[in-house]
């Protein structure tokens, strides 16, 4: 029997920086359908750069300098091989990379208290951008989780 083919989604740009990036991050930072909402929430976070961080003009920099460090090289995946489940670490794919990216920093971003969620994700994708803060320690624990199994990569399809 023939596999299932996989087709490539098309994705669409956001309106104001014109990133398939930044439209991306909209639909994974929307909740219950509100895009507007989420469009208002990411357009405030890069002010909020852009006022925090002077000698940067362009917020969608830092964001995807955030992007890039965020998103990890190696994950483990879970393998069940003759009776017992092995953690096997594997290299991410590109369209996943740049999701667990998002969702690491969505997550890091809702988790911090008290503040509007413009300033929350803001503050988390400057210290993304300079290599500090929750997402970039998810990361690094997803790496020294993957070095830590490397010994059962051979168990890997």
């Amino acid at each position: 029997m023939r596999r299932k083919r996989k087709y490539k989604k098309q994705y669409s740009s956001d309106i104001q920086y014109d990133s398939i990036a930044v439209g991306r991050f909209i639909n994974y930072l929307m909740e219950d359908g509100k895009k507007s909402v989420a469009e208002k929430v990411l357009y405030g976070a890069f002010k909020n750069i852009e006022k925090e961080i002077k000698h940067v003009n362009n917020a969608l920099s830092v964001f995807e300098k955030a992007l890039e460090n965020v998103s990890p090289v190696l994950e483990v995946v879970s393998r069940r091989v003759g009776g017992a489940n092995y953690q096997v670490p594997r290299e991410v794919r590109p369209e996943r990379k740049f999701f667990l990216a998002c969702n690491w920093i969505l997550e890091a971003a809702r988790s911090r208290k008290g503040k509007p969620m413009a300033q929350k994700l803001a503050e988390e994708l400057i210290m993304a951008s300079n290599n500090e803060g929750a997402a970039i320690k998810k990361k690094e624990n997803v790496r020294r989780m993957a070095e830590a199994n490397r010994a059962f990569a051979h168990f890997a399809r």
